[in-house]
């Protein structure tokens, strides 16, 4: 069995000592505190500088590994741009370079967000986000749509054919490139510098970040997860919330 609290590391989960580490973090749930709607999260405002500062204290080799697109991580931690994995791992952006993505055409989603958004009229307080590259169905204002919304995927899935996926999510799911993950972006990260060479540690809270966890097994890397999921997650430690997160970092951004 794999350990699950910080007493089973003398390290425990966090590092104490940045030195030698990369870092590979979701942002909703793990960084940022879940909401509603995904317009409704409240970035704490210390938070941007403290990421900042977290990338700089170990040489750059930071990245954020998230569903949301890269324009959207942009936003939400302005005036910074880190180096992101966006959509899951769709579109991928060094710090302050040109973003690369799937070779997709985002216009092959024009008539699927027609579709769902039809779809989410039929139940109020659902949410159809679109990402350019992905769309996805938010059902938290609405759960009794769960199974609803994962049919209404599927169909739209096997519309679009070859080249697309389902991902689902923490009362989300989500239409996606096929051949993409939060675990091949972190493996394509570790491949070059800053990274390659480096101890690492991914950190997530959702089953989208299974993938991260796996690769982290896989390569000798370390894994948290974030709050409880109602799934068994891979994850080797656990903390509770994504403020014990934000409380790491604000430590070991305060420190000379």
């Amino acid at each position: 069995m794999q350990p699950d609290t910080a007493c089973d590391n003398a390290d425990g989960p966090l590092p104490s000592s940045l030195d030698g580490w990369a870092l590979f973090i979701d942002i909703d749930g793990t960084l940022i505190d879940l909401a509603t709607t995904p317009e409704s999260i409240v970035v704490p405002p210390d938070l941007p500088d403290q990421l900042m500062k977290l990338s700089r204290k170990v040489g750059g080799a930071l990245a954020l590994v998230t569903g949301r697109s890269i324009a959207a991580v942009d936003t939400m931690f302005a005036p910074h741009h880190f180096t992101v994995a966006g959509l899951h791992g769709a579109e991928i952006r060094r710090e302050n370079a040109d973003i690369l993505r799937h070779g997709l055409n985002a216009e092959a989603l024009d008539r699927p967000r027609l579709v769902l958004q039809d779809f989410a009229r039929h139940w109020p307080g659902m949410v159809i986000e679109d990402k350019g590259l992905g769309l996805s169905v938010h059902y938290r204002q609405a759960p009794e749509a769960a199974t609803a919304a994962a049919h209404a995927v599927d169909r739209v899935v096997k519309d679009l054919g070859y080249g697309w996926k389902r991902q689902d999510g923490k009362m989300v799911v989500e239409i996606g490139p096929a051949g993409t993950s939060k675990g091949i972006a972190v493996a394509h990260f570790m491949e070059t510098a800053p990274y390659a060479g480096r101890k690492f540690l991914v950190i997530g809270d959702d089953l989208t970040d299974e993938t991260m966890f796996h690769y982290a097994r896989e390569a000798g890397g370390r894994s948290i997860r974030v709050g409880d999921p109602p799934f068994e997650s891979i994850a080797e430690f656990k903390l509770e919330s994504a403020s014990d997160v934000r409380s790491w970092i604000a430590r070991a951004t305060s420190e000379n």
